[in-house]
């Protein structure tokens, strides 16, 4: 579900991982019809990122 939001709505899955600042930045971006595409991108990279981390925290038990 969150690769969807990722895909659709960049900047709103920032919001949803704990990155409000990340998420405005990328708002400002996905408003530009070519800026979309990069957002759209990143969106999904910081996503892998937040699954990545939270299971090596669950991983180590931190």
């Amino acid at each position: 579900m969150r690769l969807i939001l990722a895909i659709l709505l960049p900047w709103v899955q920032f919001f949803t991982i704990g990155k409000p600042v990340a998420g405005i930045f990328c708002l400002l971006l996905q408003i530009t019809v070519i800026g979309w595409i990069p957002a759209a991108i990143w969106s999904v990279y910081a996503l892998s990122q937040y699954n990545t981390d939270k299971k090596i925290k669950e991983a180590t038990g931190s």
